[in-house]
């Protein structure tokens, strides 16, 4: 299960590498004096394209949901993984389930697209009393967690 993060806006570097990178530098009041200075600027603007397109994938497989960070859909890193036993509570971000948790000043991990669609699809789970982590899982996903753990997981 993959979910796009939502663009920055960042402009794309591979068609003018330049472009990007000179406009950053001449509002910070840093301008570029050779040609040394375009090609580091051409590597830093590819570096941040690189970190701009990201998705998230989700993987639930023997009770654990590991989450994955893929950029520019050819580099993927492990960024979390949690156990299903932990897990307090998993439930569509604006379920009534989750109104009893709305007061708890937990850390908010966001591994969603960001971006509140119709309907919405996101989903939030309080993990071990320490984060709230937001998902966009397929409706697969959640059925799969369902069954191992019916009184936590719900779907509105």
């Amino acid at each position: 299960m993959a979910c796009k993060k939502k663009d920055s806006g960042v402009h794309d570097p591979l068609k003018n590498p330049y472009d990007h990178a000179d406009s950053m530098l001449c509002t910070a009041g840093l301008f570029p004096s050779s040609r040394n200075d375009h090609c580091c600027l051409g590597v830093a603007a590819y570096f941040v394209y690189l970190n701009s397109d990201v998705e998230y994938e989700y993987l639930y497989v023997d009770k654990e949901l590991t989450v994955d960070k893929v950029m520019a859909k050819s580099r993927r890193k492990r960024v979390a993984t949690y156990d299903l036993g932990k897990i307090e509570i998993l439930a569509p971000i604006k379920s009534w389930h989750l109104d009893n948790y709305k007061n708890r000043t937990d850390k908010t991990v966001d591994y969603s697209s960001g971006e509140e669609k119709q309907p919405d699809r996101r989903f939030a789970f309080f993990y071990d009393g320490k984060q709230r982590v937001l998902i966009e899982p397929n409706e697969e996903m959640i059925k799969a967690m369902q069954t191992v753990a019916p009184r936590k997981v719900f779907k509105d």
